[in-house]
């Protein structure tokens, strides 16, 4: 009994020591000390506050010029101004005067300011807009002092790595916020078409959008974008545009390029389920199948075939379409890409030519007008180059790029996205050709359209 007693005694002890070590009160200076200020130190000077603004002149209605008319006589009808505003925050990402923010702080403003840490305003230049990874690169006159943000490697986060978010929440000034990484290439956020994200619970609100997410080493990992929130603060869910996809989008506006030019692999994805799993005998659901090669395009050049399921892209593995469109994004339009697929069970690796969609035949944009359906339309050419930018499958016909609110094109429920095949049994084959036939009028017009994926037709009258 003495010796099971003993015995009992020698494994707690370790136990018991290692409890007492765990409270042991600090035994230095500097251990009580423990604080991110000098992550701050070193990334905040680079976070910004951007503030945009667009200056909207409407003349006032007609019963509104009658009133005026007839309780103050004839006054000239001067337009009236209205001001819309947005709020935000950006990080410096070269010291000559580049400030990286999310697209929709910006969009639609026609005047943009810049204020730095020390309170200098600085008017700024919106050289780039890249509304499908809801970033926009801003460009600012010559300034002294300004400090520029590294960037990370969000490769290498892991779940559980501490992080900062630094910006400009409400307005009430610079703000920085702590947490881990909670998720990585997160989808299915909305917020653009490459949906890949950093999540965090690190507190994001309204105008951190555009701000810094740093790892512990002051570098920037992502841009904050998104909140999941019902009531618009924060609830510890927030999102954040991975550097690498960042750096390429600067990496463009430093070449002076007003669009993010991208590869175009030219073939049509889908995600695998357990039944296609189990179909083409992978282990589990993972990758993207390849369900159509387009002609003369990339991917039919390197061999890649239906039913193709791609693994990896440059050894990176890839989980899904999306996945794979954020790999092959990151590449750049030159040289080539080893692209490896799961072919009849065996892996094979192929090389993908990088290089952007063309555009054949050109857009030739339109803006429709007259008394037609298509009335308040603008309208391009179908090509690979629409149809990436568009994220729509290639197909002939004409593809409705805007509609005006109000037109007649809104009224018979035209959309942007829609493609138009026919009219009255005619192939639509140019934008051209459609304002020939809008032009020429009907009594009534048949129209077959294309709307995610699925063909439908509608009848008007003339």
């Amino acid at each position: 009994m003495r010796r099971a007693a003993f015995v009992l005694a020698a494994i707690l002890a370790p136990l018991a020591g290692a409890e007492a070590q765990t409270r042991m009160a600090p035994a230095s200076q500097a251990q009580v000390q423990l604080s991110f200020a000098p992550v701050v130190k070193v990334a905040a000077p680079a976070v910004v506050n951007v503030y945009g603004a667009r200056v909207e002149r409407t003349r006032r209605s007609a019963a509104m010029d009658e009133f005026f008319r007839r309780f103050f006589g004839d006054l000239p009808s001067t337009p009236a101004e209205r001001v819309q505003r947005s709020l935000g925050s950006g990080v410096i990402v070269d010291a000559s005067g580049l400030v990286v923010t999310n697209h929709h702080v910006i969009a639609e403003m026609t005047e943009v300011k810049v204020a730095l840490p020390d309170n200098r305003e600085i008017e700024a230049e919106i050289v780039l807009r890249d509304p499908r990874t809801d970033l926009a690169v801003l460009k600012l006159k010559p300034t002294p002092g300004l400090k520029a943000l590294e960037f990370g490697d969000d490769d290498a986060l892991e779940v559980g790595d501490i992080v900062l978010a630094i910006g400009n929440p409400f307005g009430v000034g610079r703000t920085v916020t702590q947490g881990i990484v909670s998720g990585l290439a997160r989808t299915n956020v909305g917020v653009s078409d490459y949906g890949y994200f950093i999540q965090t619970d690190a507190a994001i609100n309204p105008g951190n959008s555009g701000g810094a997410l740093v790892d512990m080493q002051g570098r920037l990992v992502g841009i904050n974008s998104a909140i999941f929130s019902k009531s618009g603060g924060s609830v510890g869910i927030g999102f954040a545009i991975p550097a690498s996809m960042v750096k390429v989008v600067v990496d463009s506006a430093r070449a002076g390029s007003r669009t993010v030019r991208r590869p175009y692999l030219g073939a049509s994805l889908q995600a695998v389920n357990q039944e296609l799993a189990d179909g083409l005998g992978l282990e589990r659901p993972t990758g993207a199948l390849v369900a159509s090669v387009h002609e003369k395009s990339p991917a039919e050049a390197a061999g890649l075939r239906r039913g193709d399921v791609i693994l990896e892209v440059d050894g990176r593995q890839v989980d899904d379409p999306d996945g794979f469109g954020w790999r092959f994004a990151l590449k750049g339009i030159s040289g080539e890409v080893p692209v490896t697929v799961n072919r009849g069970g065996l892996r094979r690796t192929l090389s993908v030519r990088l290089q952007p969609a063309p555009e054949i035949p050109p857009r030739d944009q339109l803006t429709l007008r007259g008394r037609s359906p298509f009335s308040g339309a603008t309208v391009l050419n179908a090509s690979p180059a629409v149809a990436e930018e568009m994220q729509l499958d290639l197909q002939d016909g004409v593809v409705i790029a805007d509609v005006e609110d109000g037109s007649l094109a809104s009224r018979i429920g035209l959309q942007k996205g829609d493609v138009l095949l026919s009219l009255n049994g005619e192939k639509i084959a140019s934008t051209r050709e459609l304002d020939r036939m809008a032009r020429a009028g009907a009594q009534v017009w048949r129209i077959t359209i294309s709307r995610g994926g699925q063909v439908m037709t509608t009848v008007v009258g003339g």
